[in-house]
């Protein structure tokens, strides 16, 4: 008996061939895929440690389709399959989706592997799997993982790209609560994306996402002049970042209200490039570096209404 990360462990009836359990691989404890293994059980999500037994098989997951070089046959991701007669070349991995989503939000937040595994109750060795092959983990792995990350399944899974969040059914006894200007400023953060109402030249009213950086206690963002956004300069302004989890049906609100200004020493633009976590998703010249001072900071929250 053989099997890789991600594959799934049956055990059957040995009289009617029913299946009576079944559970996903989440660690190997031999290079060659062979028992025992860590299977995280689907009718109680615990991991365990298991020896098959004769009524136990292995069901295969789906793996991406061989690369031929030379007359050989070797796996296109170079991952080493067990059975193999000769061990692949060491390539570069081939991510599904999911594993590309995951390992952004991971390195976004400067958390290991090893940090992100334990915060999800998963092996190491499995959230690499994850990250490295177009797998398809069940729906309470992805939970364990959007909470290891903070994020939600439905950004991991890319699922509703399209579509504006919060169309998900609301909990059933919500709590909604004002949150500390300690905590504003802890969900702020460092750098994200962000949205900026202001006033245009015209005189009608905008609101326009934009990435943006907290440096000493200032939003700050690139833009460039003559923009929509630039129109903050010299206005009070107000700047909202919020975060919804579909999954869950929770979420969080931060509104800073200020004056926004131009950043024009520069030595200050040189620094604040330097310290610039990313660049504008909009792309192009954006060089002019807005930043709001916040005199007024709120937040709200929703929960379930026990926690």
């Amino acid at each position: 008996m053989r099997a890789h990360l991600g594959d799934h462990l049956v055990i059957e009836s040995p009289t009617t061939g029913a299946t009576r359990r079944d559970g996903e691989i989440v660690g190997l404890h031999h290079e060659d895929g062979t028992p025992p293994y860590d299977v995280r059980w689907s009718d109680t999500d615990d991991v365990t440690l298991v020896f098959p037994g004769p009524d136990a098989h292995i069901r295969h997951v789906e793996h991406p389709q061989p690369a031929t070089t030379h007359g050989s046959t070797r796996p296109a991701t170079g991952e080493t399959r067990p059975g193999s007669a000769a061990a692949p070349r060491a390539g570069t991995p081939n991510p599904g989706d999911i594993g590309r989503r995951v390992a952004v939000e991971r390195h976004r937040q400067g958390l290991t592997r090893g940090e992100t595994a334990r915060r999800a109750r998963m092996s190491p060795d499995y959230l690499a799997y994850l990250e490295e092959q177009p797998a398809d983990p069940s729906v309470a792995t992805l939970i364990r993982l959007a909470d290891a990350l903070g994020t939600s399944v439905g950004a991991l899974r890319g699922g509703g790209m399209d579509l504006p969040p919060g169309q998900g059914h609301a909990l059933l006894r919500p709590r909604l609560r004002d949150l500390s200007p300690e905590e504003c400023r802890m969900l702020l953060s460092t750098h994200g994306l962000g949205r900026i109402a202001v006033s245009t030249s015209d005189g009608h009213p905008a609101v326009v996402p934009v990435n943006y950086e907290v440096v000493d206690d200032a939003i700050v963002f690139r833009t460039a002049p003559h923009s929509v956004p630039a129109a903050a300069v010299g206005q009070e302004v107000a700047f909202e970042v919020d975060h919804v989890d579909e999954a869950l049906s929770q979420g969080w609100s931060v509104l800073a209200v200020g004056p926004a200004s131009v950043v024009t020493e520069p030595d200050a633009v040189r620094e604040l490039t330097r310290r610039a976590h990313t660049t504008p998703w909009a792309g192009g010249e954006r060089e002019m570096w807005v930043s709001i001072r916040p005199e007024s900071l709120t937040g709200r929250r929703i929960t379930p209404a026990d926690e």
